[in-house]
């Protein structure tokens, strides 16, 4: 029997596996659960090691940063003559990074998910620009080795272990380093300048995308998005998007590695796009009644790439009948298969009743076992 890890590379390769591989994000539900004194999972599952619950369940485990200390192995480098402050408490913090041209502050607060999420954004209006392109000047993005093989030996044959590249120059503009109103007016405002800094950001990858070309050892990587047509017009889209898409795709493909790109918006607008790119999956597709199309439309869309996902992750809420989540999988299943990974998109809920998302997740699980 194969391994969950060779079947995860299969669904890309194209080679044949002995059933539906299904590879739910389970760990912001536990998670969730257990910071907040286990609430109502079951006592074996409030201590249990993710490996053991994972194969308790019987699924698969995908990005090694949710399982093991190290958060991501893509690491941001600041030049030392960028100097850092931080100040705050344990629910609020403010990172402000010290310029020739004046200062730059971002702000985090700490949210009952136990994350921290970003509250505020360095660049806030063109008076930030100078400062923001001076900083850009003095950084990078560089692959840790170390702390992708610490994430690949905790997953073992779990899983294929993944994790995110950073985002693209417009959407990094737009969710990271800024926000989409400020971008839109100096889009309007400054065009060829804001231009100049997409290329600046773009650079800060290049280091990167050949540290992974060398290393060899990564098979499967995301791009991590988290796209939204709310965030951008189809003209924006072929602009700045695909372009850095493909001249990055080239690069990973040449590597000999597979990419998906996380998409986990409302998306109708960007499906024409799907099946011309070269992404080899598509991950976090979400259907109706949870996103804005439907399995047809994602079928037709994709043109027989990998879809990751695909259950709305509303089916593991008690109030969706299981026969409706027993359906939707069959439907992904024929659609689908053999290129599919079976999974909630993009979650199972942290919100969700956990004795019955364990049942429905344990049904899947055997539903996928019986079907090749």
């Amino acid at each position: 029997m194969a391994s969950f890890r060779e079947m995860n590379l299969n669904v890309f390769s194209g080679a044949p596996n002995p059933h539906v591989f299904f590879q739910p994000r389970i760990t912001s539900w536990i998670g969730y659960k257990r910071m907040h004194g286990g609430m109502d999972l079951p006592p074996a599952y409030q201590q249990m090691d993710l490996r053991d619950l994972h194969r308790e369940l019987n699924v698969s485990m995908r990005y090694l940063m949710d399982y093991t200390p190290p958060e991501s192995p893509i690491e941001l480098r600041f030049d030392p003559q960028v100097r850092i402050t931080n100040s705050g408490d344990a629910i609020q913090r403010v990172r402000t990074l010290y310029t020739p041209h004046g200062e730059l502050s971002e702000e985090f607060r700490f949210t009952d998910d136990g994350f921290w999420r970003q509250t505020e954004f360095m660049v806030k209006s063109a008076q930030d620009l100078p400062a923001f392109r001076w900083l850009l000047d003095h950084m990078h993005y560089e692959f840790s080795i170390e702390k992708f093989e610490i994430g690949e030996t905790y997953m073992g044959d779990l899983g294929e272990p993944q994790f995110y590249l950073p985002k693209s120059p417009y959407q990094a503009m737009a969710q990271s380093w800024s926000e989409l109103l400020p971008l839109t007016y100096l889009l309007h405002d400054r065009r060829e300048e804001m231009e100049r800094i997409f290329d600046q950001v773009d650079v800060l990858s290049d280091q990167l995308y050949q540290q992974l070309a060398d290393y060899g050892r990564a098979r499967i990587i995301n791009i991590g998005e988290n796209l939204h047509q709310a965030l951008l017009s189809p003209r924006y889209f072929e602009r700045y998007y695909i372009p850095y898409y493909e001249r990055r795709l080239a690069q990973l493909h040449a590597g000999g590695m597979y990419c998906h790109i996380h998409i986990d918006g409302d998306f109708h607008q960007l499906l024409p796009y799907l099946k011309q790119m070269s992404f080899d999956g598509y991950e976090a597709l979400t259907p109706t009644p949870q996103g804005d199309v439907t399995l047809e439309e994602m079928r037709d869309a994709i043109g027989g790439k990998v879809l990751l996902d695909g259950i709305p992750a509303i089916y593991f809420l008690p109030n969706v009948p299981r026969e409706v989540l027993v359906q939707c999988v069959e439907t992904l299943h024929a659609y689908f298969s053999p290129r599919l990974v079976l999974g909630a998109s993009d979650e199972v809920p942290q919100g969700c009743d956990s004795l019955e998302a364990i049942e429905r997740v344990k049904m899947i699980a055997r539903w996928c076992r019986e079907h090749q």
